[in-house]
């Protein structure tokens, strides 16, 4: 029997049914939407996490102290002060591989203008900070290495602070606001970047020269941590190592002493969440893919009733000479034709879901072209693997047993 044959009688088998056959295609439809969409949503996050963390600077490096004890208990790394601008210097001087470097010091209390107030964190830096992190000035300018050299108390402010203390109305630029009863000039506006992966606010952040914060907050000659870019992205493990080699020397440290220090890359951080992203997208998958397994056991279920429901008629095309080969691959073509169908329906309501989700929730979606041919992959399978006990049943009927079956 040619497949053109096989594929009319199919057809008409399945279509006596109708609404048993769509039945028995929901499984399948449910189980492939469900696998298209998961991992449609587990690879959207992947690329937005991947999309944000490079937004911050993809060729970023941070230099930060590292853990010290004290009585025999750890102390986090923003207590020491393992870090200096001679440090910073070092790198700046010696290293290859180093587009830009700043320095970075921080402290925490309260910004005031007029009667508003919000709580934020002063970072000093130098004005290759802005570039290192990606940050670009939405109105008026960066400071500058005069103000740097001079400890100016100027700074540069995010929108979130901007909408806090001055609103929609007000132009921030040339007003002056109090950190600490210390008095600010705005000089410039930084363009909103919104939250990064963490739900940190990148935009709650006011940028000043870290002389700035050393003389005249903090009191301090140390420093709370070095950014720095590395040439391109090719070359940020030989950036990192470079650091790393540079301020061992600087800190006397010998061969299998441990640093007191710590440089983190972007794309270790990258590497991590992509990670974690991945073992997600498979336990979506796979907890999805079980709904697979259960429409394929109703596809064997109702072939097993189609084989005993037409047992005569399996007989008598015996009977005028069908073989049992023909007689299996009729409904081994039924099984899969079942399962295919309700692959592309699952597929098409998959994708309709993936969009709803994307345009409706939020939730960023991104559909690879892997997952729709591995669900055509699946479907052909499970056709295959749970019709052919049933098909095998029917083939091995016996012509004279089944021709007597009431």
């Amino acid at each position: 029997m040619n497949t053109s044959n096989l594929l009319t009688i199919s057809l008409r088998a399945l279509f006596r049914n109708p609404y048993r056959t769509f039945l028995t295609m929901l499984g399948i439809i449910i189980g492939v939407a469900s696998v298209i969409a998961m991992l449609g949503i587990g690879q959207g996050s992947k690329q937005s996490i991947q999309s944000e963390i490079s937004g911050m600077g993809s060729n970023m490096l941070i230099v930060q102290p590292g853990r010290e004890r004290f009585r025999g208990a750890m102390l986090a790394g923003s207590a020491t002060e393992t870090l200096t601008l001679d440090d910073y210097q070092a790198i700046r001087d010696q290293a290859q591989y180093i587009k830009e470097v700043s320095p970075m010091v921080s402290g925490g209390g309260q910004l005031v203008y007029g009667s508003k107030n919000w709580p934020a964190s002063l970072r000093g830096v130098n004005p290759e900070y802005a570039e290192i992190s990606k940050y670009e000035i939405g109105q008026g300018t960066m400071f500058t290495d005069r103000d740097v050299k001079t400890a100016a108390k100027v700074c540069v402010i995010g929108q979130t602070v901007v909408d806090t203390l001055f609103g929609k109305n007000e132009n921030p630029l040339g007003k002056t606001i109090r950190f600490n009863s210390i008095p600010f000039r705005v000089i410039g506006v930084l363009k909103g970047k919104g939250q990064n992966t963490m739900g940190m606010d990148m935009d709650d952040i006011v940028l000043t020269p870290y002389t700035t914060v050393q003389k005249r907050i903090l009191a301090i000659t140390h420093l709370n941590g070095i950014f720095a870019s590395a040439a391109g992205e090719e070359v940020a493990d030989e950036a990192k190592a470079e650091i790393e080699a540079i301020l061992r020397n600087r800190h006397h440290l010998k061969a299998g002493d441990s640093s007191d220090f710590e440089v983190r890359s972007q794309q270790e951080l990258i590497d991590v969440f992509g990670s974690v992203t991945d073992i997600l997208t498979i336990l979506l998958g796979v907890i999805a893919g079980i709904s697979l397994v259960v429409g394929g056991i109703g596809i064997m279920n109702i072939m097993l009733v189609s084989v005993t429901e037409r047992t005569r008629e399996i007989g008598l095309r015996m009977s005028v000479g069908g073989m049992g080969r023909d007689i299996l691959l009729q409904f081994l073509f039924e099984s899969v034709m079942i399962s295919l169908a309700g692959g592309i329906i699952g597929i098409s309501l998959g994708l309709g879901v993936s969009w709803l989700v994307e345009h409706f929730v939020g939730w960023p979606v991104y559909i690879t072209s892997w997952s729709i041919l591995i669900s055509f992959a699946v479907c052909t399978v499970i056709g295959v693997f749970f019709g052919w006990y049933p098909a095998r049943k029917a083939a091995s009927l016996d012509p004279i047993e089944a021709l007597r079956y009431e």
